[in-house]
């Protein structure tokens, strides 16, 4: 059983007064010296707790203060204990992003959910993509493209019609967004060991920017995107409430 935990909350007022509940009940430790850290908010708030906290021991447990709350859950103030002593954990392995905009700089990032190409402008975004150094699309016409792991395939990639995949399945999403040509383009599962480059095609007329869970990078010539298996982000769940059990359930909804 966990003893030591350290709670981190957004800066909702509901994160806020919970944390103050939970910290009253249960004390409180740095980060570093934690067993685990819980985290008090939205889905965002938890990409952000995994992010800091990614060279940590600790796994991390989130409970819900936000909105949606896919990666959290639910909140209870009395049975902390005995729910992180019960909890299931599950590892992700983030994508590592690397980008180079239109000046020659080189930007890195890891995304835990997807990495997405947008149009930045009023023309539809042209884009070249390459798989494992094989092109695979000389031309996709389109507002953008993005590269999804399994733990973020119900967010951007689901609104944009992107197949949900089972967290364990050894795969990625490759999912358009909006495609104009070729029309009926939806995209395509990839090995977790794929590399996968996108080239801009006509930058200056049809500038793109780079997402990676929310680190933005504008101006971009190519972007190319690779699963780290070197980084693993632990995520406590509590029992039959986990991301393959929530996965299966949002394919029924």
């Amino acid at each position: 059983m966990a003893r030591k935990i350290a709670f981190l909350a957004s800066n909702a007022p509901s994160a806020q007064t919970a944390r103050a509940a939970l910290v009253a009940r249960y004390g409180d430790v740095p980060e570093a010296e934690a067993d685990v850290i819980v985290a008090l908010g939205g889905d965002g708030f938890m990409l952000e707790t995994l992010h800091r906290t990614q060279d940590l021991p600790a796994p991390v447990y989130g409970m819900n203060r936000g909105t949606v709350g896919f990666l959290m859950n639910e909140y209870s103030e009395t049975d902390l204990l005995d729910r992180l002593a019960e909890a299931q954990e599950e590892v992700i392995n983030p994508l590592a992003m690397t980008a180079q905009c239109a000046h020659g700089a080189l930007h890195e990032a890891l995304a835990i959910n997807e990495v997405s190409l947008l149009r930045a402008g009023p023309q539809a975004a042209k884009l070249r993509i390459t798989i494992d150094g094989n092109l695979r699309l000389a031309e996709l016409v389109c507002d953008g493209a993005l590269v999804a792991t399994p733990a973020g395939s119900t967010a951007y990639n689901y609104s944009a019609h992107g197949p949900i995949l089972p967290i364990g399945s050894d795969v990625l999403a490759l999912t358009a967004v909006a495609a104009f040509r070729p029309r009926r383009w939806r995209g395509a599962l990839l090995p977790k060991t794929a590399h996968v480059r996108f080239d801009v095609i006509e930058p200056e007329k049809r500038p793109v920017m780079a997402d990676a869970d929310s680190i933005w990078v504008e101006n971009v010539l190519w972007v190319e995107i690779h699963s780290d298996p070197d980084v693993a982000h632990r995520i406590l769940f509590d029992p039959g409430h986990g991301l393959e059990e929530r996965l299966l359930r949002e394919q029924f909804v």
